[in-house]
């Protein structure tokens, strides 16, 4: 005798009803400044300044090659050039240093640890724009100016404290008995950061490396500062060269180049997104971790 099936409450079909609906709302408003953004990289010179449609009357692709050729004799290809080299300089900058810094605080003792520490995080306190002006007369002073060295040497000098404490933080998370048992079995300090805390360490690793490039790919007014050539401009600049070029009475390529410039960074996150994901997972798993007791 078959049992008949039971459907599920109305109310149950409602409430999901009404919270894809909400979802799909949330995203189309969440999206619109974007989709305007391609919409408007496709318009032509007249319609793009009042057109709030998504939809071109025309589609202008020429505004991709024009936007491409760049401005001042400058193609937006060297923008890019330069943005790639600042963010991958960044990137390797935060990665090794930050994790270092993170695993002398969270892992080693030396003398006045916790006030170091605390002087670090208080780094946190200072607003970007207050050091601006030391950090600009000291670069001077080392002839930096104009290259991209006072954005990716400070970078090997662990100056990000925000991912010291997060990679500190995820550090305290692991257990320290497998510290004890490496230290057991003769590893020294540099051992037990390689074959131990190393691979432990991928989601914190991941979070930084994203994190990182996103923030330095999308910043501008650093690199403003120190790079003010045209030539030597990274994209977010280079929209800001290209606008006081006369971008805005030609907005469709500087709307065409913003489109190219949010490429990276789109494909960047969704290239990492499953190993940032799967990190999360496998750090959560390592706070887990049977204690050892002992020698085998």
């Amino acid at each position: 005798m078959s049992v008949p099936a039971v459907a599920p409450p109305r109310t149950g079909r409602l409430a999901r009803a009404a919270a894809t609906i909400a979802t799909v709302a949330v995203v189309l408003v969440l999206g619109y400044p974007l989709l305007w953004i391609l919409a408007s990289s496709l318009r032509a010179a007249g319609e793009t300044a009042t057109g709030l449609s998504l939809w071109p009357q025309e589609f202008t692709w020429s505004n991709y090659t024009a936007g491409w050729s760049g401005s001042n004799g400058v193609g937006f290809g060297r923008f890019f050039l330069n943005s790639t080299v600042v963010a991958v300089g960044a990137v390797v900058g935060n990665v090794v240093t930050c994790l270092l810094a993170a695993f002398a605080f969270a892992r080693l003792r030396f003398p006045l640890r916790r006030f170091w520490y605390a002087v670090v995080i208080g780094t946190l306190l200072l607003p970007q724009h207050v050091l601006m002006v030391p950090q600009y007369m000291l670069f001077r002073e080392l002839g930096w100016l104009n290259t991209p060295l006072p954005l990716i040497v400070p970078k090997l000098l662990a100056t990000d404290s925000f991912f010291i404490f997060l990679i500190v933080q995820f550090l305290r998370s692991l257990p320290e008995n497998y510290d004890e048992y490496a230290r057991t079995d003769g590893a020294s300090p540099l051992q037990l950061f390689r074959h131990v805390i190393l691979p432990l360490s991928r989601p914190a690793i991941t979070a930084t490396a994203i994190l990182t490039f996103i923030w330095t790919w999308n910043d501008f007014f650093p690199q403003l500062v120190y790079l003010p050539l045209v030539e030597d401009s990274t994209a977010p600049s280079g929209l800001h060269q290209y606008a006081i070029a006369g971008g805005l009475s030609a907005p469709g390529p500087m709307f065409a180049m913003s489109v190219l410039s949010l490429l990276p960074v789109l494909l960047f996150f969704v290239a990492f997104q499953r190993l940032l994901t799967t990190s999360t997972t496998t750090g959560r798993m390592a706070a887990h971790l049977p204690r050892p007791r002992g020698r085998r």
